[in-house]
């Protein structure tokens, strides 16, 4: 509810105004300073309590506790608008304090208190949510029998020993609007809310949620649209805005003796300390802390983790499972034993002929990930993102039913300033509020989304160059490792240019990525969004758009593209008619894939951990060490805590964005090509059980404390969820089908084998697959450029005749030399048959599961319904009851009201 504010334009000289910039009210250097309007605060004559004033938590007298933070720079031109915002946050009835820092006078610190009365106020018009009563808990009415047999699980589970996962809920606070019934505050039904203590029924969360909502609603300047701290704080009348931490996070004294000394302290000893990385996370108290925003977020990173180890156990059974049937692959025998076998040369010239048994190794290695249990876990990955996204849809109404989140409605939302800027000389009424407000013309908007789409078309064609580039790169390295002087690396020169090509690519998207921000910015300005939500989704959408897409580019080539459009030996097909396109190894490429895969996993994520908590890491002990040289060690500890808050790094400016992006990110690498990388999901739950940790190290000690903002759930990033689960169908059917020999040696066993007509497919009936899926080529038919070096006559004392090369064609000498052989139709129609089959077989149990898991608990949605019955009865009963009350007061003073109810 935006409150319009009466500006009080006097003079400076005028009656009862402060002087210029207010710096009678300012304390120079001093831990303990004085309110800036004696006549709001009540100056009590007796002393405050010391812990008070020594902790830089609260105003000089000890009492009225700091709220909220601005800093400015005296020097700052910005003073008339200050000083007018300033008289008119005193005019709202918010009491104000400043103080000078102790490092750079020319910093000012400006501390503001919300009492009793402000508070109420503004909590009944932003409809907060308050305790009222106690909750009963209701128990379905059970049979003797079932209630004998819960008594005896109970305890049989006391005697087994405790989960050691679970808090000690000893050393959590009893938070108590957990445990009772909530209402929307309102002053006039004040009766009805549990208020121990005026100081402590609003947390300190809400308190800053309160004066920040205040802010955004005070002017600074004559004008419609001159309101607000964000625009003070665009325009650089203030340098920084925040709400203050709750102490320190570390005490001499342990927890379990002497308890925490503040919530801050209690969330680094049991959630944001090394040491409890095993254990559940202490959500209501994150909440609690940092709002319900940032605890949906990691409430959805526990649950996210937690779905990873059943995905991460299976991957690891289909990995050990290659392991243990390595010896029994008849095709990785067949490739180990092939001597006599004589491969074509992969690149032009330079590269030598080889045999077939140099590739065992790589044989070996992709059993390791190619096997029979691959299409299993691939159809149970597309699952597993459905049921995690459903029963992550039970989780958040779970939550949001715990955090009073149901019923909640976010607020009309202000209109950007850049937009009423741009548009502000057409107007229209507002169809909600019934007010005029800026209006962007039909026209004029999709002018600008058509810009925009063509700049995000235009960067993902620099992504596509960026590929091209690196397939160059692959193509030319190959030959110049093959003629390297190091044998290690001639003998591997494919492995090496992979994995040379990895990690160039690596660094593509890492510099690629800086350049997208400054581009998705630009777009989603250019597009100007009417609110600020509007405009974090268009940026957010722009942003995965563009770091998926150049994350998972080279991957797609590699998956989709390498090897499939080579040629045969004497007819290659040429970049530019020069250079021959790469083939795969003789193995096959899903070597390549895993590769690809298994370090840019690796790299991107110990390079975001590292740019996580590193860089703030480095900032802030740069920081604490210029302190300590003009200081000393003894004078930074006496430091208050504004300054030690100020002196934290600021959350990022677009919030959770980039916390969200890693991990949608990672999602995608876990569930798009799992099929080509089973360890994808073990190296995920490696990853987050660390991802955790590290962002709870980060929000309690090295970020300044964010506001506490309200969310019912994850927004846009649960829809890119869901496309990146239909995608993983695809890709993983594509994967299968294209990428792996599964479809080929399906084929085989069934129709060209020992076994074919029998039905079996085991093993035995794989005997001559190897021998079958190769190819001959008469050496005479190599093109001048393509010619090798060598002429092979290592291998038998004499040059050779014939090489063999991976592909369905028919002999040199056959009537149609080089020909696609029938085999070659029928593995084509297997893998397009195989591809349809396992889509709509994958996504008719996806929608299945989808359709049978509902989005609500049904003893939640009962336990809604009996609440919302008691609340309305606990209502009239406690307004019955003070009726009641009132009139036997009345009675008692011989005042009598006829018609009185009840």
């Amino acid at each position: 509810v935006a409150k319009d504010v009466n500006i009080f334009f006097d003079e400076l000289e005028g009656v009862n105004s402060p002087s210029k910039d207010d710096d009678s009210l300012l304390h120079h250097g001093n831990l303990t300073s004085t309110s800036d309007d004696a006549s709001r605060l009540e100056v009590v004559g007796e002393e405050a309590p010391d812990k008070n004033k020594a902790n830089g938590l609260y105003f000089r007298d000890g009492k009225c506790r700091i709220d909220y933070i601005l800093v400015y720079r005296k020097s700052n031109p910005q003073t008339e608008k200050r000083e007018v915002f300033e008289r008119n946050i005193r005019a709202e009835g918010l009491q104000m304090e400043k103080e000078s820092s102790l490092t750079n006078s020319d910093i000012i610190f400006v501390k503001l208190h919300a009492p009793w009365e402000v508070l109420g106020k503004y909590a009944e018009l932003m409809n907060v949510r308050m305790p009222f009563r106690r909750k009963i808990y209701y128990l379905h009415r059970r049979y003797k029998f079932m209630n004998r047999i819960e008594k005896q699980i109970s305890r049989f589970r006391g005697r087994l020993p405790r989960k050691p996962m679970k808090l000690d809920k000893e050393t959590l606070p009893d938070l108590e609007e957990n445990d009772c019934y909530t209402a929307p505050f309102s002053q006039q039904r004040i009766h009805h809310f549990i208020i121990h203590n005026k100081d402590t029924f609003f947390n300190n969360a809400t308190r800053s949620r309160i004066v920040h909502h205040i802010l955004q609603r005070v002017k600074y300047e004559e004008g419609k649209n001159k309101i607000g701290l964000n625009r003070l704080l665009s325009n650089g009348s203030y340098e920084a805005a925040f709400p203050l931490h709750e102490g320190s996070y570390r005490s001499k004294n342990s927890i379990r003796t002497h308890g925490a000394e503040n919530h801050r302290h209690l969330l680094y000893e049991c959630w944001a300390s090394w040491g409890v990385w095993y254990k559940y996370q202490p959500l209501d108290l994150v909440r609690r802390y940092f709002g319900e925003k940032i605890g949906l977020y990691f409430a959805w990173l526990g649950w996210y983790t937690g779905m990873l180890f059943p995905a991460a156990f299976i991957g690891l059974f289909v990995f050990l499972y290659g392991v243990t049937t390595l010896n029994h692959c008849q095709v990785s025998k067949e490739v180990c034993q092939a001597t006599d076998i004589i491969m074509c040369p992969i690149c032009d010239k330079y590269c030598p002929f080889m045999r077939l048994s140099d590739s065992c190794v790589y044989a070996k290695v992709t059993h390791l990930f190619d096997n029979g249990a691959t299409v299993f876990f691939a159809v149970f990955m597309a699952v597993w993102a459905t049921v995690f996204l459903e029963f992550w849809k039970r989780r958040r109404a779970v939550i949001a039913y715990d955090w009073d989140l149901i019923d909640w409605e976010e607020e009309e939302e202000e209109i950007r300033p850049q937009f009423e800027a741009k548009y502000s000389k057409k107007e229209r009424m507002n169809p909600i509020s019934g007010k005029p407000e800026p209006y962007q013309a039909f026209a004029d908007k999709c002018s600008r989304l058509i810009v925009s789409a063509s700049g995000i078309f235009f960067m993902i064609c620099v992504v596509i160059a960026a590929v091209f580039g690196i397939v160059i790169y692959r193509v030319v390295t190959v030959s110049t490792f093959a003629a390297f002087k190091w044998a290690l690396i001639r003998n591997n020169s494919q492995v090496a240019t992979t994995g040379t090509a990895v990690c160039i690519n690596f660094c593509i998207i890492m510099l690629l990525n800086v350049l997208y921000e400054k581009v998705a910015l630009f777009l989603t300005n250019l597009e100007q969004p009417r609110t600020e939500s509007e405009w974090e989704n268009s940026f957010t959408l722009k942003m995965f758009l563009f770091q998926f897409v150049n994350l998972n580019s080279s991957t797609f080539y590699i998956a989709f593209f390498l090897g499939r459009f080579t040629g045969h030996p004497g007819a290659y097909l040429r970049l530019i008619n020069r250079w021959r396109l790469e083939e795969c190894h003789p193995s096959g490429c899903l070597i390549d894939l895993c590769m690809q895969m298994g370090i840019i996993m690796v790299l991107k994520q110990t390079w975001n951990n590292f740019m996580e908590l590193g860089y703030p890491l480095i900032q802030n002990w740069w920081t604490r060490r210029k302190l300590r040289q003009e200081y000393g060690t003894q004078r930074k500890t006496n430091f208050p805590q504004w300054e030690k808050d100020y002196n934290l790094q600021p959350m990022n400016a677009y919030g959770l964005f980039d916390e969200y992006l890693e991990m949608i990110l990672q999602f995608g690498f876990t569930t798009i090509f799992v099929a080509a990388f089973p360890l994808a999901p073990l190296l995920a739950l490696l990853n987050n059980i660390i991802e955790i940790r590290l962002d709870a190290y980060k929000f309690v000690t090295q970020w300044r404390r964010p506001l506490a903002s309200r969310a019912k759930d994850i927004g846009i990033w649960y829809g890119i969820l869901e496309g990146i689960g239909i995608l993983s169908v695809i890709t993983n059917a594509f994967v299968i089908a294209v990428t792996s020999d599964f479809i080929p040696r399906l084929v085989y066993a069934y129709k060209y084998g020992p076994c074919a007509g029998q039905g079996e497919a085991g093993q035995k009936c794989m005997v001559g697959y190897v021998n079958a899926s190769l190819s001959v080529f008469l050496v005479s038919d190599f093109e001048n450029r393509s010619e090798p070096t060598s002429n092979g006559s290592e291998f038998s004392g004499s040059p050779l005749k014939y090489c063999r090369y991976r592909d369905y064609r028919d002999p040199p000498h056959s009537p149609a030399p080089y020909g696609y052989t029938l085999q070659f139709w029928h593995v084509l129609a297997a893998r397009l048959a195989f591809i349809i089959v396992f889509e709509h077989l994958v996504f008719c149990i996806k929608h299945l599961i989808s359709y049978l898991i509902p989005d609500l608990p049904k003893d939640l949605r009962d336990r809604m319904r009996r609440e919302k019955y008691l609340i309305q009865e606990m209502m009239y009963e406690a307004e019955l009851e003070r009726l009641q009350k009132e009139r036997k007061e009345r009675k008692k003073n011989g005042k009598s009201y006829h018609n009185e109810w009840p």
